[in-house]
């Protein structure tokens, strides 16, 4: 797979460490993730990606410990955060930074504008150039998956940046999105 930017370039391009896509010396990647699974998963697509980037942020959206599916408590919550960030420095990914959206699994109706929002204070509401947005390719009949490619999309277009899909075919394979 070859990730291609959605929008053009405007800065001289160099070749990332994973060699799979080129992206300017200063760029900035803002990921977007449903769940921390597409990140963690072996041989993830996102990893490869953000791994190619000087710096990295990806916003992970929904927490599948427990929230949403009950009410977990802030000490459960808190764990589980704590688990996540262990899992993503065992990465070894430098000048990354994790954040949670912590939206039940599955996603409300009305996601939309906290991703939106979200992703634009990730991004800056003036970004610098060489800020791309990352976000998992559409799958069908997944709703968490469309509502984090509309706010992908929708930030994309505003602020005029590149948006770069990453695959995660294992976690569909075995519907776990």
């Amino acid at each position: 797979m070859v990730a291609v930017p959605e929008a053009s370039v405007s800065e001289p391009v160099v070749v990332a460490a994973t060699g799979r896509f080129a992206v300017p010396p200063s760029a900035r990647a803002v990921a977007i993730t449903v769940h921390a699974a597409e990140l963690l998963y072996p041989g993830s697509d996102l990893v490869r990606l953000v791994g190619g980037f000087p710096e990295a942020e990806i916003l992970v959206v929904a927490d599948r410990h427990g929230h949403g599916h009950g009410d977990p408590d802030d000490d459960d919550l808190d764990r589980a955060g704590q688990e996540l960030r262990a899992d993503v420095a065992r990465l070894g990914l430098s000048d990354l930074r994790l954040h949670r959206l912590g939206l039940p699994d599955p996603l409300p109706a009305d996601a939309d504008e906290d991703l939106v929002a979200a992703l634009s204070e990730l991004i800056g509401f003036d970004p610098e150039p060489g800020v791309y947005c990352l976000a998992p390719a559409p799958e069908p009949g997944d709703p968490a998956r469309a509502a984090v490619n509309r706010a992908a999309e929708r930030v994309a277009q505003v602020y005029g940046i590149p948006l770069l899909r990453y695959h995660c075919p294992q976690l569909a394979a075995a519907g776990r999105r």
